[in-house]
């Protein structure tokens, strides 16, 4: 097969979890357990960090990948589910992997994959993992799938275990409270393994300070260790093209010198997910890595370029400025809407598409009643009807007219649009894809 083929074996013949939902989850981690002997046990070949999480765990990955390439170490990243191609799944040093590679590993372990029963990302894992350990990477940053406990990538042996937070997601197939989706996060907590958690949360703390105790491991809350700016908590730059947003960052407690950061990924939310990189260097430096408050500055003042991230707080257009982001769930939805009420604008145009698996009422109810809405549906499977999510909108007070595309509501948004508008495209990471 040629590679567009092996793309559309692996797309047809196996269940892939962004198209058709739980359908695509397995169990438990016999399957894994058994691709990992199949191809000798690769993710015991090179050091990694974990990062799971309900929200930003995705932007902490490319960033934390960032410093460490620009520190000089060879760096692999997996991360899902990609935008555009699928080999943004498996980056080294910010690179795709080859085509040939994906041809390559698929049709030498066809046979064997069709016999174990794998699913889509069961593979995808097995694929990474394989390409790190034979590029003989210096160190991986693997990001969880979904939950924690159960992924498929919670084979490692990580130096370094990193939790983001908890937020209200997957509640079909995590739980439906936040203790309980903090319980399957926490499965990647390991003995003797250093614990980081983003944001210390009241109603969960006690399930990561439980396990870590279980597990014997030193464990740390992100949030308390990290004094920003207080103008950079506040607000939002003025966007342009090539915008940053100053931080000035210290260590609670300490009076050491305050490290002044330009980011490129401007939301809001990423100054929470910048304390938990911070917390990370900090560990990654007692365990011998070598990065320097220059290599942190240099790099994430280009984590775009350097990782090829996209879809976070992005701007793709202006005159009318049009922004996109992958925020999904409340939690997603409520820091976009803060960087939202950060800008200058006329009225909101708002593409809005979401994924059939859910419960979106939550996040329905949250959308500004005042905005135009362009309601569309994220060409896969799971995507959610267009005339049920005008239906439910409408329930809450969200009116506008319905598209068959993403791309055909882009469109529609743009000519109704004035130049001192704002057109914001979101809902579901699916839709984002469509456009970047």
């Amino acid at each position: 097969m040629d590679y567009q083929q092996t793309l559309d074996y692996l797309y047809s013949q196996l269940p892939m979890f962004s198209r058709t939902g739980a359908a695509a989850m397995t169990k438990d981690l016999t399957n894994t357990w058994a691709l990992c002997k199949l191809l000798d046990n690769p993710q015991d070949k090179f050091k990694s960090v974990h990062v799971g999480g309900t929200n930003g765990k995705g932007s902490t990955s490319h960033m934390l990948a960032a410093i460490l390439q620009i520190a000089g170490y060879k760096t692999g990243l997996y991360t899902s589910p990609h935008l555009r191609d699928f080999r943004e799944r498996v980056r080294i040093n910010g690179q795709m992997i080859a085509e040939q590679v994906v041809t390559d590993f698929v049709a030498r372990h066809k046979t064997d994959f069709e016999n174990l029963k794998l699913s889509f990302f069961e593979m995808t894992v097995g694929l990474a993992f394989d390409t790190f350990a034979k590029q003989q990477v210096d160190i991986a940053i693997v990001e969880v799938g979904l939950g924690g406990r159960l992924d498929s990538t919670n084979v490692i042996n990580p130096l370094l275990s990193i939790i983001t937070n908890i937020g209200w997601d997957h509640m079909n197939l995590l739980g439906n409270t936040l203790p309980l989706i903090a319980g399957e996060k926490a499965g990647i907590i390991k003995p003797g393994v250093p614990a980081i958690i983003g944001e210390h949360q009241p109603e969960v703390a006690d399930v990561f300070i439980q396990k870590a105790y279980h597990e014997k491991t030193k464990l740390s809350f992100a949030s308390e260790e990290w004094i920003l700016s207080s103008e950079s908590e506040i607000e939002s730059p003025k966007l342009s093209e090539n915008s940053f947003r100053d931080v000035d960052v210290k260590k609670e407690g300490f009076t050491l010198k305050t490290l002044n950061l330009r980011l490129d990924l401007t939301g809001t939310y990423q100054l929470k997910n910048l304390k938990t990189i911070l917390s990370a260097v900090e560990e990654l430096r007692l365990q011998g890595f070598n990065i320097s408050d220059e290599h942190i500055k240099t790099a994430l003042k280009q984590v775009r370029a350097l990782t090829g991230l996209n879809g976070r707080w992005q701007i793709i257009g202006h005159d009318p400025l049009t922004i996109c982001d992958t925020g999904h769930n409340p939690d997603g939805i409520h820091e976009v809407l803060k960087n939202i009420n950060a800008i200058t604008y006329n009225k909101l145009h708002f593409i809005l598409g979401m994924v059939n698996d859910k419960d979106i009422t939550k996040v329905l109810k949250m959308l500004p009643p005042d905005a135009v809405y362009y309601f569309c549906r994220p060409d896969i499977p799971r995507g959610l009807p267009v005339e049920e999510l005008s239906s439910q909108a409408a329930d809450f007070g969200l009116s506008g007219d319905m598209y068959p595309s993403v791309m055909s509501a882009l469109i529609a948004a743009r000519y109704a649009a004035d130049k001192e508008d704002l057109i914001f495209v979101g809902g579901s990471t699916f839709v984002v894809a469509e456009i970047v």
